[in-house]
């Protein structure tokens, strides 16, 4: 990773957070499914999609009521477990669910079809991203964005069919894009759900004040500077952006700064003098400081060898 232009990014946040956060989508599964059958997932630091192309499905996260799935809609799921059921009454199923060598779970028929995809990140870098999401997004086809989702679930869809040469690898960027098309939706459609740090994005205002910390990250920002970026006073702007992304400006400036020193040591052979300098650190000892008390390790600790 080149830290001068991670840190000199375009004005695009979720773009510099997925890059520098190695985001992938690293496994792509389908589920054909018919009668009664369920699927149960634990617990992990990844982002999942799940996307229904035929039929209907139930979504069932803890704490919240069982969402049905219809063709089109998507869904992203944090760090929660989750169980994929043709009736929500239906005993959870422990263990794994039994894909095949092409990851293809096969249950009795395909009246239902849905893909999944699971997204990981470089080691140790999925917390600032997962820490920001709700566990549960929901993008029905019926949401203004979601016509670029439809388009891209039919191509997955016609690539597995097809098995192609290159499917794997247009299967894979067609994953990637779907990702970013179903935050876009989400963050881009009722105003009612538009949560966190993805609401945070969209907002004519804290959008335009996460733009200018995230293009030029090393600059010595105050709360008035980032205020001013979002044309709104100190205070207003301090509450909205504490209320909207779930911690302070200056919290969210120094976690992205460590955040992206981590990403770096684990990827390059950099120096962290140099690092902590293109970050706006002042001093070594002022990094080095701030690294331990972020993730309990100096610099020195995690630098790749």
């Amino acid at each position: 990773m080149d830290l001068s232009q991670s840190s000199k990014f375009s004005a695009d946040p979720l773009s510099d957070v997925l890059t520098a956060l190695g985001a992938t989508v690293t496994r792509r599964t389908r589920l054909e499914a018919s009668g009664q059958w369920t699927l149960s997932f634990p617990p992990l630091d990844r982002l999942k999609f799940v996307a229904l192309l035929k039929g209907t499905a139930w979504l069932i996260v803890p704490e919240r009521n069982p969402q049905l799935l219809s063709v089109g809609d998507v869904c992203l799921i944090g760090r929660t477990a989750y169980t994929v059921a043709s009736d929500p009454s239906l005993p959870l199923r422990d263990g794994p669910p039994f894909y095949d060598d092409c990851d293809v779970a096969r249950l009795g028929g395909d009246d239902t079809i849905g893909l999944g995809g699971t997204v990981t990140f470089a080691p140790g870098n999925a917390d600032f991203l997962l820490d920001m999401l709700p566990d549960f997004l929901l993008v029905p086809r019926s949401s203004p964005g979601s016509g670029a989702v439809s388009t891209i679930l039919a191509l997955l869809n016609g690539e597995a069919e097809r098995g192609s040469m290159g499917s794997q690898i247009v299967s894979a960027r067609l994953a990637d894009v779907l990702l970013i098309e179903a935050i876009r939706a989400y963050a881009e459609g009722d105003e009612r759900l538009r949560t966190g740090w993805l609401g945070a994005l969209v907002d004519p205002r804290l959008g335009c004040a996460l733009r200018a910390l995230h293009e030029d990250i090393a600059r010595p920002w105050t709360v008035a500077e980032l205020a001013s970026a979002a044309g709104m006073s100190r205070a207003a702007f301090s509450a909205a952006f504490a209320r909207q992304v779930g911690q302070p400006p200056l919290t969210y400036v120094r976690a992205w700064r460590l955040t992206l020193a981590r990403a770096v040591l684990t990827s390059s052979d950099a120096d962290i003098a140099s690092i902590g300098g293109k970050l706006g650190y002042t001093s070594q000892s002022a990094f080095t400081y701030a690294f331990r008390r972020a993730f309990g390790t100096t610099p020195k600790g995690l630098a790749r060898s």
